[in-house]
């Protein structure tokens, strides 16, 4: 009776490790990108007392002071566009000076710095948008003036660790915000 009980045990054995060599084949799974997708933006006119008015995406919040600095909050993005207004006073040279030390102040932590100039003249905006490239604080700054009254520093922050791989599609989405915002501005005097 025991050599019946160990021949069905074997060929039990047999038969799981047999099944149990027929599974799939595993394969490895193919690489993918992250999608991201980002609302459309639908712009308005900020417009206050400050001496000038430029159009913000409605998915924004819109914090204005005294000086007439602005915070444009992303809630969505957990970012940020912080915008200083200083009038010129005979002083364009030192507040281009100031800009650029700025933008050029993140060249510890980033990979690269590349600028794109800006000139309207039939409206007076003349600047430049800096992208910051590398794990850098703030991967998108920008300044515009009229070269004469109103001089405008903006820069783009997330509420995160800098990890630029991971924040660039976001950088993208703000980047038109940006390109909108300086072609929608207009001085007020």
């Amino acid at each position: 009776m025991n050599k019946i009980i160990f021949k069905i045990t074997l060929v039990g054995l047999i038969g799981l490790i047999t099944i149990s060599c027929f599974k799939e084949e595993v394969l490895p799974k193919p690489k993918a990108q992250l999608r991201l997708e980002y609302p459309v933006p639908v712009y308005e006119m900020v417009n206050s007392e400050c001496p000038y008015t430029f159009d913000r995406s409605s998915a924004t919040e819109v914090k204005l002071n005294s000086k007439c600095w602005v915070n444009i909050d992303y809630p969505n993005l957990k970012a940020s566009i912080n915008m200083t207004y200083r009038p010129v006073e005979n002083n364009l040279k030192e507040l281009l000076l100031e800009a650029e030390k700025l933008t050029f102040n993140h060249t510890i932590k980033a990979d690269g710095i590349s600028s794109a100039p800006y000139v309207n003249q039939q409206k007076k905006v003349y600047g430049s948008i800096f992208e910051v490239t590398g794990n850098a604080a703030s991967p998108i700054q920008f300044h515009v003036t009229d070269s004469s009254h109103h001089f405008i520093t903006g820069a783009v922050y997330f509420n995160v660790q800098p990890n630029y791989d991971s924040i660039k599609p976001a950088i993208n989405y703000l980047q038109q915000d940006i390109i909108r915002m300086i072609e929608s501005l207009e001085w007020k005097d």
